[in-house]
């Protein structure tokens, strides 16, 4: 197809839904983290390990009100961070999907990207988090390293598991020539 016909080719990186996948499973995964690690299971918060840290934050312990009311508010502040992830790759994959020209996208796909993208964010937030700075641990205590681990290893789990899926997802172009 040249770009004299009616259906111009658009670069893949235009089209593709990885990219917006990808930023809705950081957010998604985010998600997660935050409902279920900081406020159903309260295991920890984005501040809980202060004073231990590994750059000098003053300490604001969960087990008194002023110390939960800082964690409490960083808690927020890093849900808005994953809304603000979830809503950028909705948006991006609208765009994408209005933009396709009659390109479709079998579940697959996206959903291998947003493991792909929930894997990304456990990595980023334990490495940077639990290990460099050391604000919080997935569970303080005596095996805190291994929750940590745990948490880079489900990490590397959810991209390869992701990546495997979407490798096998093809997309479907309802305006491509038919082929005899």
């Amino acid at each position: 197809m040249s770009e004299t016909t009616a259906h111009p080719t658009r670069p893949e990186s235009a089209t593709s839904i990885r990219l917006p996948a990808t930023i809705l499973g950081v957010g998604l995964g985010g998600f997660v983290d935050g409902i279920v690690l900081h406020q159903v299971f309260q295991w920890h918060h984005v501040l809980s390990s202060t004073g231990s840290d590994h750059i000098g934050v003053r300490e604001y312990p969960v087990d008194t009100v002023s110390g939960l009311q800082m964690n409490t508010l960083w808690d927020g502040l890093f849900h808005v961070v994953t809304w603000v992830a979830v809503l950028t790759g909705l948006a991006l994959l609208y765009s994408r999907v209005t933009g396709s020209r009659g390109r479709l996208w079998r579940s697959p796909m996206l959903w291998g990207w947003v493991l792909v993208g929930w894997g990304l964010f456990n990595l980023v937030e334990g490495v940077i988090d639990h290990h460099l700075l050391g604000i919080h641990h997935v569970r303080s205590g005596p095996d805190q390293l291994w929750w940590d681990l745990g948490f880079l290893a489900l990490g590397v789990v959810l991209i390869a598991v992701g990546w495997a899926i979407q490798r096998r997802a093809r997309d479907v172009d309802l305006c491509a020539p038919e082929r005899r």
